[in-house]
């Protein structure tokens, strides 16, 4: 988010301009018109220092009353060097009612660290939760669905063997107690 200059117009007398006495960014920056009073126009103007590193897009503003219009000072920071830059900042309101200058400092950006440090401990395998005395609710276990699900296979087969006299029924009831049995011995082990 660009540094902003607020710039209060209006706010004690009519057409009275109120600025900062010095303004530094490190930058493109805002400068905030904010209109206390009627409609206003509003000239800004950079210096010539300040103007081999900024540029405005227009120099004349109309601010209709009571509202804001931020102006945009675009910064060319690759004609910013080691040592800042300081300018001045012209602001008149109602075509020279009042004149009032900004000094301005534009500074070179930091460059911001966007590397991860990393350290010998990420390397090491992170330790396993250590179990909760006495082992926690049996009900909490994922086993005790495929327990339930197995028991009622078992129940339902041998119910069928028992009620259909037939080889192929007591054959699959079978075979079904077996698979549920290595089910259970495979889940235990697991």
């Amino acid at each position: 988010m660009p540094d902003e200059l607020p710039v209060h117009v209006s706010r004690q007398e009519l057409h009275e301009v109120e600025v900062p006495g010095t303004f530094e960014t490190e930058g493109s920056f805002d400068v905030a018109l904010k209109n206390h009073g009627n409609s206003i126009h509003m000239h800004l103007h950079l210096d010539d220092a300040l103007s081999t590193v900024a540029t405005l897009t227009a120099t004349n503003h109309h601010v209709d009353g009571e509202t804001e219009r931020v102006i945009r000072v675009e910064v060319d920071e690759d004609r910013l060097g080691p040592e800042p830059v300081r300018g001045k900042l012209k602001v008149v309101s109602a075509y020279g009612a009042s004149t009032r200058w900004v000094d301005v400092v534009v500074r070179e950006p930091e460059d911001e660290d966007d590397t991860v440090r990393v350290d010998e401990s990420l390397a090491e395998p992170s330790p396993k939760p250590e179990p909760e005395p006495g082992g926690g609710s049996v009900f909490a276990s994922p086993a005790v669905p495929v327990v339930a699900l197995g028991v009622l296979a078992v129940v339902v087969a041998l119910v069928l063997a028992m009620l259909v006299d037939d080889v192929v029924v007591l054959g699959g009831a079978v075979a079904v107690v077996i698979a549920v049995l290595v089910a259970m011995v495979l889940l235990v082990r697991g």
